[in-house]
């Protein structure tokens, strides 16, 4: 029967396979009849039991907190800790394979990865998780290091020497690239930049090199990821970082040395946007930006950095499109701005539209609508379906002069209801795009300054967090809806609660972040929020985040990708689906306390 053992089954598929074989060749088969203790609670157990057949009860006393099933595995907190939390027993009649106590913790002390499983707090078994998924999906880019790839050598000129002997030295090491050095500075010239100053701009190849130079480096180091620089490639639109161990330079890192490595690139479509001269050519590049993410997460990236690469993208793509559509009044005068996910910074698969229009000023009428019509108009055939609630440039609540703004938002917090909550969470969550920055921080702070002690209205604005119910159960099981298919919804059940939670914490302090993880950072460096339990708050989300985005990627054009299976996942996941609902529920308790819900 141990044979017959299924190693696939998390943790085990941790385990080499000559820890396999070492783990089949100590396991044994045990029964057990109905009602028949298996471990007593606050005792030790002397080994790992996976039930093969049967159901387990887990108890607290005579409460009972979860059923176990096939593939269920228990109790680790006996084995690794030495005294059991919970009474295991059996309900029917059940088999299970019971693995020694000793083998377990051998295994456990040679092996990292399958230990990370017996760890006790959530935060770190989710943390371990989703780094354990990053390796199987073809991580090597989450793995590799910088020294990994090909450099560029690290040859100098200085900023007196010409021209002529910068594209001479280039010429002898086979390089478009050189370091130069003026003084304390160190910069890099490159062979465009000879190129420009001799054939447009008719300088002799006796012109000194230093002031065509630039200085501005962007440097890593040879043991940073590979990660890191695509990150900052794409951000600082360099097509260059310079490599640096301590004071030495090493090499230069070029773009399409990471194009080497990686099937596709954000970078690559970063310089598309910037380069793009109608709105063919955004609509070419946000077709690839939608595909990039499935490139990304298929090798390993994680989905925090998918979103803020995915963030990145679209903030170029609405940023260009605002300078191709928008008359000089608007671009000179107006914010752009994008709320929901795609201003928190958490948009991975493409969703609906959600923007606005702040103006400094009200422009002429017939020129304000034609800009309404053709933005929202190109970002519909670029793929951005339009916003089932409206909220869109092309509609005047959502585009319009700041004083204008500023009067509603008096009016929300003033005669507050359901729809002005809302609108308050979408201006809340709203960061600029393009044009002038300042108009929208001006809305945001008139906000938060309005809110301020309004402790009634802040807690109508919380309640929201009790909208929907976590799907977790008396016995932590899942709860799933027959009408969603038997699925769990991970944004009404997990996300939401968690962004609305967070949210109006950062309201009620004045927070200026928008990213959900950023202001559970400064909720936690505020003391508001327990650092250990920021910790599993922030692994939860990410956790779920994850789930959602593989949903949306296995799912059909158009579908939302909120919905998850328990029954596709794998029984860690379950688990870890159970943990993270746990910690839902937690919080979900703690914004009652704090907001004193309980009066409303």
């Amino acid at each position: 029967m141990p044979k017959a053992f299924d190693a696939a089954n998390p943790p085990f598929d941790r385990l080499t396979p000559h820890e396999v074989e070492t783990l089949r060749a100590a396991l044994d088969v045990v029964y057990f009849r109905p009602g028949e203790p298996v471990i007593d609670q606050g005792s030790a157990s002397q080994a790992l039991f996976v039930v093969i057949k049967g159901t387990i009860e887990e108890r607290d006393g005579t409460d009972l907190l979860a059923l176990l099933g096939p593939k269920d595995s228990f109790d680790s907190r006996a084995l690794v800790h030495g005294k059991s939390g919970h009474a295991f027993r059996a309900r029917d009649e059940t088999l299970c394979y019971s693995a020694p106590r000793s083998t377990v913790l051998d295994l456990i002390q040679n092996n990292p990865r399958f230990a990370s499983f017996f760890y006790h707090d959530i935060a770190r078994k989710l943390d371990e998780f989703v780094k354990d998924q990053d390796e199987q999906r073809h991580g090597s880019m989450m793995r590799a290091r910088i020294s990994e790839l090909f450099l560029h050598p690290a040859a100098f000129v200085e900023a007196d020497d010409t021209v002529e002997t910068a594209g001479r030295k280039m010429q002898e090491i086979n390089s478009n690239a050189l370091f130069v050095r003026d003084g304390q500075r160190t910069g890099i010239i490159t062979g465009m930049n000879l190129s420009k100053a001799v054939v447009l701009r008719r300088q002799s190849i006796q012109t000194s090199v230093r002031n065509l130079a630039h200085f501005d480096l962007v440097t890593l180091r040879p043991d940073d990821f590979v990660s890191s620089a695509l990150v900052l490639m794409t951000k600082l639109n360099k097509r260059r970082v310079a490599i640096r161990d301590d004071e030495r330079f090493v090499g230069i890192l070029e773009d399409i040395d990471v194009l080497g490595f990686l099937a596709g690139s954000a970078q690559v479509i970063a310089g598309r946007i910037e380069r793009a001269a109608n709105q063919d050519d955004l609509a070419a590049a946000a077709r690839q930006t939608a595909a990039q993410v499935r490139t990304l997460r298929r090798q390993g990236i994680g989905v925090e950095l998918i979103g803020e690469i995915v963030s990145d993208l679209n903030q170029r793509l609405f940023s260009r499109l605002f300078d191709l559509v928008a008359p000089a009044e608007i671009r000179a005068g107006g914010c752009l701005m994008v709320m929901g996910s795609e201003g928190r910074g958490e948009q991975t698969a493409r969703t609906d539209q959600d923007n606005g229009l702040i103006l400094l000023e009200a422009i002429e009428q017939a020129e304000l609508d034609k800009f309404r019509a053709a933005f929202s108009g190109a970002l519909s055939d670029f793929g951005f379906p339009p916003c089932p609630g409206h909220v869109m440039v092309n509609n005047p609540a959502w585009s319009k002069p700041l004083a204008d703004y500023i009067a509603d938002i008096r009016y929300w917090l003033t005669l507050p209801d359901d729809a002005a909550h809302l609108n308050v969470a979408i201006l809340f969550d709203a960061r600029c795009v393009a044009g002038d920055a300042t108009l929208l921080a001006e809305a945001k702070t008139t906000l938060i300054e309005t809110a301020r002690g309004e402790q009634a209205f802040l807690a109508h604005f919380a309640r929201a967090v009790d909208l929907f119910a976590t799907p977790i159960g008396l016995f932590k099981n899942l709860i799933t809806s027959a009408g969603n298919g038997d699925a769990i919804d991970l944004k009404k059940g997990g996300l939401f609660p968690i962004v609305h939670g967070v949210r109006s914490l950062a309201l009620e302090h004045g927070l200026m972040e928008t990213a959900t993880d950023k202001r559970i950072g400064r909720l936690r460096e505020m003391g508001v929020l327990h650092a250990e339990f920021a910790r599993e708050l922030h692994q939860a989300f990410n956790f779920m985040l994850m789930l959602r985005l593989d949903g949306q990627l296995a799912e059909s054009a158009g579908a939302t990708g909120t919905l998850v299976r328990p029954s596709s996942l794998s029984s860690m996941e379950r688990d870890l689906l159970r943990d993270a609902f746990h910690v839902v529920k937690k919080f979900r308790e703690f914004i009652r306390h704090h907001f004193n819900l309980g009066v409303f």
